[in-house]
């Protein structure tokens, strides 16, 4: 009996649930799960997770105090829930969850750094190790900078909206734990750009992950990579052998009812023999290829007005179901 997809991609990349869906958590079992804004802001408006966000309101509401307005409320809610999205997850998963830094943060250091340290506070005010955390950071140079301040002291990084080699480089020498190239949005910009379709191999985002890894396992870098955003299982099946791939509940569904053969396709000892440059990076490097580079520029400033568009989508909603949370207890 030949083995599906998904079980042969266990056997050479680490398989993460690109989610905040706990159902299907559960049901697909990864090793680790990643969450962001628009992920948390989805499974906040679902039904089935209506407790967790009124025991977040209602938890935040004692803890601001009686004389607290409604915005500060939400303020201190809206932090808690992804941490209370993370608990849940790491219940189910033996491995670590991603929870992400308020993208409005992305070009303030100290703002990011202040914010993560809260972030893993509250994880550990309720029990669970650092070791088990992963903070998501975009990969702007700012962004880039409070996860080197943070990797110092034990606070592991994920740093995600990463699009172009400059990127990834300047995350390698910060000695960020993971990184996160988005495949599909990279693949979304040159469809749209060239208005034509490409096959898994030389689809753009694949390339671009593929050049990443090679670059890592050459030089020697202990930088995980993780390729995220995927749009069709060819992309991932191109990708076999990455160091993990975050994959979501629809995608690792096709991976398991699809049955054939799975070949290793990214391999360090490949990677350690072959011919590459190395980049020295610094500030005026990475300003110089990121303003080169209109795709990783375009899709980083749109990916953060995305996450802080969903933010802005998930704090409106906490207001909503305070008040209602207020009205049912006033009646």
């Amino acid at each position: 009996m030949s083995k599906n997809l998904l079980e042969q991609l266990r056997e050479m990349t680490v398989v993460v649930a690109d989610t905040g869906d706990i159902k299907a958590i559960e049901k697909f079992k990864p090793q680790d799960a990643t969450t962001n804004p628009s992920l948390i802001t989805a499974a906040a408006q679902m039904p089935e997770y209506q407790e967790i966000v009124d025991q977040t309101l209602l938890q935040a509401k004692k803890d601001a105090g009686s004389g607290a307005s409604q915005a500060q409320i939400v303020s201190v809610a809206f932090d808690r829930l992804a941490v209370s999205f993370g608990l849940k997850i790491l219940q189910i998963i033996p491995g670590r969850v991603s929870t992400e830094v308020d993208a409005r943060l992305s070009y303030d250091v100290e703002g990011t750094v202040a914010k993560a340290r809260e972030l893993i506070a509250q994880y550990k005010a309720a029990g669970v190790s650092r070791d088990r955390i992963l903070i998501k950071i975009a990969s702007t140079w700012e962004g880039i900078r409070a996860a080197e301040i943070l990797e110092k002291e034990g606070i592991h990084c994920n740093l995600t909206l990463l699009f172009g080699l400059h990127q990834a480089i300047a995350c390698a020498e910060a000695k960020v734990t993971l990184i996160s190239p988005f495949v599909g949005r990279i693949l979304d910009w040159y469809k749209k750009e060239t208005g034509r379709d490409y096959a898994p191999a030389e689809d753009p985002g694949v390339v671009s992950v593929t050049t990443v890894y090679n670059y890592y396992k050459k030089f020697g870098y202990q930088t995980e990579v993780m390729g995220a955003s995927f749009r069709n299982i060819g992309e991932i099946t191109e990708l076999a052998g990455c160091d993990l791939l975050t994959i979501s509940p629809a995608l690792l569904g096709e991976l398991q009812a699809t049955v054939g053969e799975l070949p290793r396709k990214l391999d360090p000892q490949k990677a350690a023999g072959m011919n590459i440059e190395k980049i020295s990076m610094d500030k005026a490097t990475f300003d110089k290829m990121h303003a080169s580079d209109r795709m990783a520029s375009e899709k980083l400033d749109e990916g953060i007005k995305g996450f802080t568009k969903a933010l802005e989508t998930l704090e409106q909603l906490l207001a909503e179901r305070l008040t209602k949370l207020e009205a049912k207890v006033t009646v």
